[in-house]
């Protein structure tokens, strides 16, 4: 399984993950306190700065990033047919930063930082009753994890229809993509039930 995690010796690596997830934080909520779009141009090249200074190059960066920077066009789009331009700026300038962002905290945090800091943040929750805080950690690490194997997948499996000749629509990529994510879940279900790990208290 390949990671969302890129190996280095940046400012954002050596932060504590903590710091980070905190920062984060902090970060999406002016995003979405504030409507000016000055303010949030200039969240979003911040952003695009903390993104760039792993320095993966334009390709690997584009290769990682347009999956979610095509969907935050296609939610500006929708949102300027419903209601102004203005707000559609809004939209595109918000989810563009909070996007680069995040991508820059999940590129220099490993998994298991994260699930560590989530269980850590969630045992308040667990004190009271409401949740266990080691199934909430291990439950947001695993969809981090998924996220580049499932874009792997849906490479692959356009890929394939490429090589036979076919024209992929909508139906014939995403039927598929889904019976193999499912199946790869309950696969990591068995393994996780099989070791126990649910079961501990």
């Amino acid at each position: 399984m390949k990671t969302l995690y890129v190996e280095g010796d940046t400012f954002l690596h050596r932060l504590s993950p903590r710091a980070k997830l905190l920062g984060l934080a902090a970060i999406s909520f002016l995003l979405f306190l504030i409507d000016a779009p000055a303010f949030l141009a200039v969240a979003a090249i911040l952003g695009a700065g903390a993104y760039a200074s792993l320095r993966l190059g334009w390709r690997q960066s584009w290769l990682r990033l347009r999956v979610i920077m095509l969907t935050i066009v296609v939610v500006a789009v929708f949102t300027l047919f419903l209601n102004s331009s203005g707000q559609a700026l809004v939209v595109l300038l918000r989810l563009t930063g909070l996007a680069l962002f995040a991508a820059a905290v999940t590129a220099t945090t490993n998994i298991g930082d994260f699930i560590d800091e989530i269980t850590l943040a969630a045992r308040p929750l667990e004190r009271i009753g409401l949740v266990r805080a080691a199934d909430i950690g291990l439950s947001i690490g695993l969809v981090i994890r998924f996220v580049p194997e499932i874009l792997n997948r849906y490479q692959a499996i356009r890929d394939a229809h490429y090589a036979r000749g076919l024209r992929p629509g909508p139906l014939t990529l995403v039927v598929p993509l889904i019976i193999l994510t499912l199946r790869n879940a309950d696969e990591i279900a068995a393994a996780i039930d099989a070791r126990g790990i649910r079961a501990r208290k």
